[in-house]
């Protein structure tokens, strides 16, 4: 909300400066993000002064008080050699006349009394005729042979838009001689408004902080409706076919009007509000919107059919051209607001093209109305028509409003555009308003804030914005009876009103205190403990972590299986008012949100190792909520190492990177000797290179290469991308607490056994038989080395694995070990038909 301090002083005076007005405002709830200067020198030092050294100006520059000033033209002389060129003198002070040269067009010969914007020499300026945004510092010059002294100003100019097809001319009271910065210059407060502030969403929602938190009083507009035209219950009828959807709706006529540009003072507030002018109508449905918080939408009467508008759901089928010139095909939750012929606009969001304010224009219906907030917010997200108007709807405005924001919008186009206002309004309220009554106990107040306060000084802060307090005697205790202002739609309870105190005592007041208490026992918490040890596992391993979404859509969730029928609808969590299509479900895997990260990342660099620990969500039958069992999702893609320049070709991972990753997990899980790895069929994972994680006979995860046909789907870029999804939950479940030996201070003796086995035969049986024969002095097996070919015969490999013995007391001698050996390649022959290679 960018709220000017100008149209901000017409409800409050402001005697304090912008910067202190901003940590006020800060310090109760509305953050100042920013603070623009217009034409006004920034306090030295201010957090938000602009850089005025830059080359570049900035978006708002000032306007130096020494040389550039209101003037008035005393006439315009033509130019003796150019036609296109008039001569204006232009007085700006008592005994202070130049003369310009310029080629405004909006400038006559004749003109005479016209107040305009003079810059004289040394002026600091934008450069009105450069394609680019330049400095430009006014010099005496001659133009066709005649002196300029100064020059006369368009909006471009003094940076207040891109406008320079004319000069600007103020408005006839401007008193002529003064600076223009004391004159025009404003300060803009750029407020970001969080959604329980929805009353702050106008200038007189912020005069209303203003007033309260410094003591000034508030000074309301007029809400006074003339009655001197024609009766507007023969003109207009309203009817509401559904008051859940619309509560109140109020209308007004106003006949006779001539649509032109706004007046200068209004599109000046609305630019630097954040809003384009657009004719004097249009903009006045926004200025009465920015001003008092409530939308309000301008019809065509006479492309109204038969004066008669109806509130109501729209119909199947119906389709409605918006403002934008966009045919929309409406849905049964959407609301219209309809004329006999059918839709008229979509209510709350836009209006439609077909009772558009245009240029022949004669009779306008101003309409303002309450609006279901969930039925607005619903109908804005789907036609993606994210606007000011729905933003408010969608927060909820002052029930009482609409009656008032009609007869200030009727009163501005009658003062703009002329006409006559009918008499009265059309106010149809299926649902009357009654105002929130809320008791709050004085011992909640030292309770929740730890402050003591008496009665009187809690009803004074609360008075001094809008609740109505009595004091009262309750079941706890003294209390207030507070009657809440029909604009404070966010509060609802007693913790409400106390905010609002803690507000204006002000947060910085309330003093620091240690708890009465000692510290609660730190009771622990053994599965975030061992999950943190497992990402510390993977971070070690020289994987980064990322967070993805746990939103996701059925598509990309099936998108990881090579035919795409990974999981059916009823398989998902799916959200009712999900805020966009491509997050409608709750993931059930993390694999395919990780893998499109990954993608991108790939983009940027040539190596990408991630993983991720959350939550997937299965749907449980007869449960409300789904089961959230937590997976681990690996993924390596690219280079195995940055290229260096003696190795600027490294290889690429592959599936044997991803499995020591693996086999380190289970070891510092104490699952090394439990654990095996076993052919896996996944349509996610390349048929020859990948295996399933089996402890216990229990599948904890799955491994290996995605799929090519899978990879190319995502557009991927590198020949491989490995992947692994483990069930964090299973692997915690079978793993053991680590146990620990000491370390021999002897030697270790390492001997090589190669053996012949079938190809069927899988090395991690062969190695677990030999950790089970291989006596109490075997610390290690590890295969190094696989062959086929001559002489071994066909169908079967030689596997060479080496094995590490060690005793805690002695240097182990090959006769030590000898009886071991024997015993050991007798075992594997008769168990799996495994023969020493000769």
């Amino acid at each position: 909300m960018r709220v000017p301090l100008s149209w901000l002083r017409e409800f409050v005076d402001i005697t304090i400066s912008p910067e202190e007005l901003a940590e006020r405002l800060t310090r109760a709830g509305l953050e100042v993000a920013s603070i623009d200067y217009v034409g006004l020198q920034a306090p030295t030092g201010s957090a938000w002064a602009p850089d005025l050294s830059s080359t570049t100006p900035p978006d708002y520059i000032p306007w130096d008080r020494e040389t550039i000033f209101v003037g008035q033209i005393v006439d315009v002389q033509p130019h003796p050699n150019a036609e296109r060129l008039k001569l204006p003198r232009i007085a700006y002070g008592e005994g202070r006349e130049l003369t310009v040269v310029t080629g405004a067009p909006n400038i006559e010969f004749g003109m005479s009394g016209q107040k305009v914007v003079l810059a004289t020499k040394g002026a600091r300026l934008l450069d009105g005729h450069s394609e680019t945004r330049q400095w430009l510092t006014l010099k005496p010059t001659k133009l066709r042979g005649v002196p300029s002294e100064g020059m006369v100003c368009s909006e471009m100019e003094l940076a207040l838009s891109d406008e320079h097809d004319g000069i600007i001319f103020l408005p006839d009271d401007a008193p002529v001689g003064i600076p223009l910065a004391d004159y025009w210059g404003d300060a803009v407060l750029e407020i970001e408004t969080t959604p329980n502030y929805a009353h702050t969403l106008s200038i007189l929602g912020v005069a209303r902080e203003v007033a309260a938190l410094t003591g000034a009083e508030l000074r309301m507009p007029s809400f006074d409706l003339p009655t001197n035209g024609p009766a507007i219950a023969d003109k207009i009828q309203v009817e509401i076919v559904d008051s859940n959807i619309c509560p109140r709706f109020v209308a007004g006529l106003i006949e006779g009007v001539k649509i032109a540009p706004s007046p200068w003072w209004m599109q000046r507030r609305l630019r630097l509000a954040g809003q384009r002018p657009i004719n004097n109508i249009a903009d006045i449905t926004n200025y009465v919107m920015l001003e008092l918080g409530e939308p309000s939408h301008a019809f065509d009467a006479d492309q109204v059919a038969q004066g008669r508008l109806i509130i109501r759901p729209a119909v199947v089928g119906e389709k409605l051209e918006t403002l934008d010139h966009v045919v929309r095909e409406l849905r049964p939750i959407d609301t219209v607001v309809a004329d006999p012929n059918g839709p008229s606009s979509l209510a709350g969001v836009m209006g439609g093209a077909a009772s558009e304010i245009s240029d022949s224009t004669v009779n306008v219906l101003y309409e303002a109305a309450l609006w279901n907030p969930i039925s607005i917010r619903r109908t804005a997200q789907h036609f993606k028509l994210f606007s000011e108007a729905s933003k408010r709807f969608e927060k909820g405005v002052d029930p009482t409003l609409p009656p008032r924001t009609a007869i200030r919008g009727l009163n501005l186009i009658q003062q703009i555009a002329g006409g006559t206002i009918a008499n009265g309004l059309v106010d149809v309220c299926p649902v009357p308003f009654n105002r929130r009554e809320i008791e709050l106990a004085l011992s909640e107040v030292k309770r929740l804030l730890g402050i003591d306060l008496e009665q009187a000084e809690v009803a004074n802060l609360l008075s001094r914005l809008g609740f109505e307090c009595a004091v009262v005697e309750s079941s706890r205790g003294p209390a207030l009876h507070v009657l809440v202002p029909a604009h404070r739609t966010d509060v609802e309870i007693e913790a409400d009103l106390l905010e609002d105190v803690a507000r204006m005592y002000g947060y910085d007041r309330i003093p620091e205190a240690l708890m009465a208490d000692t510290l609660p026992i730190q009771r622990p918490n053994p599965v975030f403990e061992a999950t943190e040890r497992l990402r510390d596992m993977l971070v070690a391993a020289g994987l980064d972590e990322a967070i993805s979404y746990s939103l996701s859509n059925d598509t990309l969730q099936n998108s990881v299986y090579v035919s795409e029928q990974g999981a059916t609808a009823k398989q998902f969590v799916r959200l009712e008012n999900p805020l966009t299509p491509e997050r409608s479900v709750m993931r059930r895997s993390i694999l395919p949100e990780l893998l499109s990260i990954v993608v991108g990342d790939l983009r940027e660099r040539e190596r990408v190792a991630l993983f991720e620990i959350g939550a997937v969500f299965h749907p449980a039958a007869g449960q409300l909520l789904p089961d959230e069992p937590r997976n681990l999702a690996i993924i390596l893609a690219g280079t195995r190492q940055p290229s260096t320049w003696s190795q600027p070709s490294p290889e690429s991972f592959d599936f044997f990177d991803l499995k020591g990753v693996i086999e380190e997990v289970l070891r510092r899980h104490g699952l090394r000797d439990r654990a095996s790895f076993q052919v896996a069929s996944d349509e996610r994972l390349h048929p020859g290179r990948s295996a399933k994680i089996v402890v216990d006979e229990v599948v904890i995860g799955i491994f290996g290469e995605l799929h090519p046909l899978v990879r190319d789907r995502f557009g991927f870029s590198v020949p491989r991308v490995c992947i692994a999804e483990l069930s964090v939950d299973q692997l915690l479940k079978v793993s053991q607490p680590t146990k620990y030996t000491s370390i021999s201070r002897f030697p270790a003796t390492v001997q090589d056994l190669a053996l012949v086995a079938n190809d069927e035969l899988a090395a991690d049986l062969i190695a677990k038989t030999i950790k089970q024969y291989g006596g109490e002095f075997l610390e290690d097996v590890r295969l190094f080395d696989v062959y086929t070919g001559s002489p071994i015969p066909a169908g079967q490999r030689s596997l060479a694995f080496r094995l590490r013995f060690r005793a805690p007391d002695r240097t182990l001698a090959d006769k030590d070990l000898l009886k071991t050996r024997e015993k050991l390649l007798k075992q594997l022959e008769r168990e799996l038909g495994v023969q020493i290679r000769s």
